[in-house]
């Protein structure tokens, strides 16, 4: 009985094929990554799947097995990737305020503007299908929010609805107070874009405050479409625009830390279009709330403009001069 071959020595395993020893197979080829992975190079003990994961969630998350699109937390190291996508994100934003910013301007300095879309209230039930439409379509939609120029197109006319929107509103309110509503909104976001700058505090992670906030909003809502259109608890509906406009600086300081990225959850370097989106529709949210707030006729700033005040005591100054019979 012969006895068992011994393993080959480390140098005849490192010779070359002559001195290698017969039948011993050759080393297996190194394993080749695709260009578009991404490998961690240090993975951390909670860390799983290196690759990046092809699901249509726009978020990531550092700390979780591939559950979430983008890349992983290692891909926010590089200064450069950050900083372009932030730049990128928040150009795309200051183009969205200025048009919504010049529009609601135009229906609020523009007395023939501001009557024709008063008087025309069916644009406005058009411009709010044609928000939600194109919201659905960019939130769940990647290919749509990724692939250029669809995403610019859909963004654009996103805003645009939007903005008719905060246009109309705005036309009924003072001068004065969309003017005051407009300052405090752009103080609003200077703060928030200083304290995400500023502080540890990780938002990202408390998703389940906000949307426990987002249903009292709801429960809320739903109790005002039965009290106030009766006159009961006449004030709630100044405190529910008070608390919507700070529930959404929340969620706007949420969005400003996914889009900074080095948090438990951040946007993906691909979803400029949707980190602008996140962040315009908090913005003109909280300018919504506030216009709500301040103009509400609990407010010292009242809740119309002066020209329609006057309008309204000239009609019924003529309807009881008609009544008196003293004009026909």
């Amino acid at each position: 009985m012969s006895l068992p071959t011994s393993p080959p020595s480390y140098a005849e395993a490192t010779a070359g094929d002559k001195e290698r020893g017969v039948g011993n197979p050759p080393p297996p080829p190194m394993p080749m990554h695709p260009s578009w992975a991404y490998v961690h190079p240090a993975p951390s003990p909670g860390y799983t799947n290196p690759y990046a994961s092809d699901m249509s969630s726009p978020f990531s998350d550092p700390s979780s097995s591939g559950s979430f699109d983008g890349l992983s937390g290692s891909s926010w190291e590089d200064k450069n990737v950050r900083r372009m996508f932030i730049r990128k994100v928040f150009c795309i934003l200051m183009v969205q305020l200025m048009v919504t910013f010049g529009v609601v301007a135009l229906f609020t300095f523009c007395e023939p503007v501001r009557q024709f879309i008063q008087y025309n209230r069916i644009l406005y039930l058009a411009s709010y299908m044609t928000f939600m439409g194109t919201y659905l379509v960019l939130v769940f939609s990647s290919s749509a929010r990724r692939r250029y120029p669809t995403n610019m197109i859909l963004l654009g006319i996103f805003t645009l609805a939007l903005s008719y929107m905060a246009g109309m509103l705005a036309s009924y309110h003072n001068t004065k107070v969309v003017m005051m509503c407009v300052g405090i909104t752009a103080l609003v976001c200077l703060a928030v874009t200083l304290f995400c700058f500023q502080t540890k505090v990780d938002f990202t992670s408390r998703h389940g405050l906000l949307f426990s906030l987002l249903m009292v909003l709801m429960i809320t809502g739903l109790l005002l479409i039965f009290t106030v259109p009766f006159g009961y608890i006449p004030w709630l509906q100044t405190a529910y625009a008070g608390l919507c406009a700070l529930v959404f600086t929340l969620f706007l300081v949420f969005d400003v830390q996914l889009l900074m990225g080095n948090r438990r959850y951040s946007l993906s370097p691909e979803e400029h279009v949707f980190g602008a989106l996140c962040l315009y529709m908090d913005i003109v949210y909280v300018f919504f709330f506030l216009l709500q707030l301040f103009g509400s006729p609990f407010s010292i700033f009242g809740s119309t403009d002066e020209r329609t005040e006057a309008q309204k005591t000239e009609d019924e100054i003529i309807l009881l001069l008609k009544k008196a019979k003293v004009i026909y």
